[in-house]
């Protein structure tokens, strides 16, 4: 029995409850960064065979690993290394010491790496929000609105700063101060040393240090994009009595990394610490994203630049090639401030410019080390802002210092906005090889097959990777396409429709996932926006058993050409914005009791990609508004762009310049000419024959807006009726009385002997947990005769089954979808246990505004499944 998450249908992930084989299929957060980070705390996992909600990719040395392609030692271990021989031969806060600054740094030199470029604020900018205040919150008449608590700024020095005051909880904040250099700024013999220099500007801060001991919590990490380093405080110390407060110290400690002093016995520790994340890193799952990552961005610095670096690099570095980076890319213009939580915005200005304003670029730049390296940081740096195609200058400076190839169903005004001629690129070429297209001594030994063009012009860049430690098959079929800001009602109203045509599709995926006998173990079909990779990626990713993998294929693609051609159905539409507009209206209801980390997670990856940040009310009503627009029409377009470069490698089809980028990984050791075997002209030939099938339209199916009707539940409570009684319990729990409430817990039994435990939690608002455990599990098989594994097997059973009375499985499923349920069903060695999350408004709606017609609520709904379950399960063949 499949029930579907109500947060995952509406962030379009969609995943299966019930899928324990994947591969994963890109999610993007800003703290999952494909990178790796330093050993303070963990909170983020790394590549994973089974598939997380995001896409982690994000090493640090308590555990959690990073990408590496291990390189073999250097063949000269004594001598020392420095980057220079491969290219050629206590501050004050007061004003009146600021000024002194200012003046010293007048005879300085400018930085060999600064340049102007595009706010990193992107639509955050303070012109804007000063603009959105006094028109009552919008920029321009069709502008979404801006959150009425943002204040954002930008210090004389060019440091840009967001401050979001935000009381979930109350008495602690957040402050993330972001570097826009990661490993994709690296040069040629600077491979993994953003990684290196993070773990020892924070490792080795002492101000740091201070915050241990007050409830605080530290870390960092490194992407290809950025370098980013936290503080999550108390606002006041520890038995202060409130008059000591922590923003000054965590700022401090923040600061301290612009101004990292590098020491030799640092520098050592830190390096072992490093080399010793590479070791753990280099698993199976680790070489997959790393094929994965390297077919999909090929034709850009991506391909050539993971965090984790290269080993023969990192052994050799001394202090003065750390502080060379770190003084070329920790400088004012290239940071970002956010601070999140119980703060009063204008004393953290005040504490923003006391602690930052003093650090210049120009001082900075003095304290590179390494001169002969400036010529190259410069020229990398013009390159960077010359590019007319490099989405780092022209788009945000969130992003890497890359171009894509833009697949089709782009934005064609945005892929116009970010593409060079062939002349000007090889023109731009000249001046620094930015994509790094030519070889280097460096690069890794992989054989990458060309994009191949078949019938009709179509291009598909495949690849194969074959190993003997893969035991499923796995289909990544990829397109890239520009991010489209969303900053009006219009660009909001198409964002919402891509979420339903995915909410509809990945459905389908799953439905079909469920049949008699599924040709695919896991498949997902999503479009996110990276920041970390400048582009919104749109992939279908699918996992088989390795002598279905045809089948698997065939019938994946299907599914989405199908969406592609036909678009969904009406009751599809309906069902899927209904969803939206409750998860938004369960979102508004929480209010300010988002917590900080959430907050600001969600505020760094809508700055980076120049979306608008709104309030969650704002949010709700802006989707009420957009909602009562969208049509249809509206939603198929945007089914027939998600889908375009799988239907454009039809025969029949128009081609363009867009590639099908695909990559499939394999068991090693099939014999040539088996079901098993894989290689890259078979998948071209499956790939092809799968766009060229015919595929009808989607039968709508009847959902039931409720399982069980009034006449139904009627006649049930005419034989047993339902009486509450005393809690009389044997197990020492207290008893209590059937008429009165208890905290925090109410306990009682039902007439029929069930027992009832409720407590309300007003943290989480709308939202009800359910656990249902019947005493038996695997302990039990024994004691009643059955064979072992028959608990366990049955739990799976009806976990992959769910017909109800007259409805179907696929009805029943749909049922869960309409009234975002979610259901688990596993089995321990004591017990049976289903676990249901659900609303407690009324959910499966029809209509929107004054036409709105309610459904049952979500605790309504949910209790009519587990009457279900008890009373009417249908134990079916192939749910075995």
């Amino acid at each position: 029995m499949k029930f579907q998450s109500a947060v995952a249908i509406l962030a379009a992930s969609l995943l299966s409850v019930d899928v324990n084989v994947n591969v994963n299929a890109y999610s993007f957060t800003p703290r999952s960064a494909f990178g790796v980070g330093s050993a303070i705390s963990s909170n983020q996992s790394i590549v994973q065979v089974t598939r997380s909600n995001d896409r982690n990719v994000n090493g640090n040395s308590n555990g959690t690993t990073g990408m590496v392609m291990k390189e073999s030692p250097s063949s000269s271990d004594d001598a020392k290394f420095s980057i220079s021989s491969l290219f050629g031969g206590n501050n004050s806060k007061s004003k009146a010491n600021k000024a002194a600054t200012s003046r010293s740094t007048a005879t300085l030199e400018p930085h060999p790496s600064a340049r102007d470029h595009i706010s990193p604020l992107n639509q955050m900018s303070p012109a804007n929000i000063a603009q959105a205040v006094a028109n009552g919150g919008f920029v321009q008449p069709s502008s979404l609105p801006f959150h009425p608590n943002i204040h954002t700024g930008v210090l004389e020095n060019g440091l840009s700063y967001v401050i979001l005051p935000n009381k979930s909880p109350a008495g602690r904040f957040e402050a993330h101060l972001q570097v826009f250099s990661g490993s994709a700024d690296e040069l040629e013999p600077q491979q993994g040393i953003a990684h290196l220099t993070e773990h020892v500007a924070y490792m080795g801060s002492r101000k740091r240090e201070r915050l241990f001991g007050t409830g605080s919590q530290t870390n960092a990490y490194t992407d290809f994009h950025h370098t980013v380093f936290y503080a999550a405080c108390p606002t006041f110390t520890p038995r202060s009595n409130g008059k000591t407060p922590m923003l000054p110290m965590a700022l401090d400690a923040l600061c301290d990394v612009m101004e990292a002093r590098v020491e030799p016995s640092r520098l050592e520790k830190e390096r072992a610490a490093v080399l010793s994340e590479m070791t753990m890193v280099n698993t199976i799952e680790y070489r997959v994203e790393c094929q994965i990552l390297a077919t999909l961005h090929r034709e850009n610095r991506l391909a050539k630049r993971f965090p984790i670096g290269k080993e023969s690099l990192i052994q050799t570095w001394q202090t003065d090639d750390v502080k060379t980076w770190h003084r070329t890319h920790y400088r004012p213009d290239n940071v970002l401030l956010y601070i999140v939580g119980d703060v009063d915005p204008k004393d953290a200005e005040r504490v923003i410019d006391s602690k930052f304003g003093h650090i210049t670029a120009e001082k900075q730049g003095s304290e590179i080390k390494l001169v002969d390296l400036k010529p190259e940081a410069s020229n990398l740096a013009d390159s960077i802002v010359s590019g007319k195609n490099v989405i780092k200058a022209r788009q945000s400076w969130h992003y890497p210092p890359v171009k894509h190839e833009w697949s089709s169903g782009s934005n064609r005004e945005l892929e116009e906005d970010f593409t060079a001629s062939l002349e000007e690129e090889e023109e731009h070429k000249q001046i620094y090889d930015l994509q790094l297209q030519d070889s280097y001594d460096l690069d890794e030994r992989v054989e990458f097959l060309k994009s191949s063009k078949v019938e009709g012009g179509k291009k598909v860049r495949p690849h194969i990777f074959r190993h003997e430690l893969l035991q499923a098959f796995s289909l990544h079929l990829f397109a890239k396409r520009p991010v489209e800001p969303i900053t009006d009602l219009p660009s909001f109203r198409r964002s919402l429709a891509r979420r339903v045509a995915l909410a509809a599709l990945q459905i389908r995926l799953n439905v079909g996932g469920r049949s008699d006998d599924p040709p695919f173990t896991f498949v997902e079909f999503n479009q996110l926006d990276s920041a970390r990779e400048g582009c919104a990626i749109c992939s279908l990713d699918m996992t088989a058993e390795p002598h279905r993998w045809k089948d698997a294929v065939c019938k994946s693609i299907a599914e989405v050409r199908k969406l592609g051609i036909h678009g969904v159905t009406p009751s599809e539409m309906e069902r899927y914005a209904s969803a939206l507009m409750t998860d938004a209206e369960q979102l508004a209801a929480q209010g300010d009791r988002i917590s900080n980390g959430d907050q600001l997670s969600y505020l760094m990856e809508t700055v980076a990609n120049g979306h608008t940040f709104m309030s969650p009310e704002q949010s709700y009503e802006i989707t009420g508004k957009a909602l009562m627009e969208l049509t249809l029409e509206e939603v198929n377009d945007a089914a027939r762009d998600l889908c375009s470069h799988v239907t454009s490698i039809h025969k029949d089809a128009e081609a363009d310049d867009g590639v099908l980028i695909v990559t499939a990984c394999s068991p090693k050791g099939a014999d040539e000419g088996s079901e098993e075997y894989c290689d890259e002209e078979t998948l071209l030939k499956t790939v092809y024959e799968a766009c060229q099938a015919d595929v009808k339209p989607e039968i709508d199916i009847i959902v039931p807006q409720s399982l069980v009707t009034e006449k139904e539940l009627q006649a049930a409570i005419e034989i047993h009726t339902p009486e509450w009684e005393n809690g009389d319990f044997s197990d020492g729990t207290p008893s209590t009385p059937a008429d009165k409430l208890t905290r925090p817990f109410t306990l009682r039994r039902l007439s029929n002997g069930v027992r009832v435990g409720v407590g309300q939690n007003p943290a989480e608002s709308q939202r009800g947990h359910l656990r249902i455990t019947a005493p038996g599990g695997r302990d039990a098989e024994q004691r009643l005769g059955l064979k072992p594994g028959s608990m366990a097997v049955g739990s799976r059973a009806m976990q992959e089954g769910g017909a109800f009375g007259p409805w179907t499985r696929e009805q029943v499923e749909l049922f869960c979808v309409d009234h975002l349920l979610m259901v688990e069903i596993n089995c321990n060695e004591e017990s049976l246990v289903i676990d249901f999350v659900f609303p407690t408004t009324n959910v499966g709606n029809v209509g929107f505004g004054d036409d709105i017609q309610l459904g049952i609520t979500g605790t309504e709904s949910v209790m009519q499944i587990v009457r279900e379950i008890i009373i009417g399960f249908h134990w079916e063949e192939d749910a075995l």
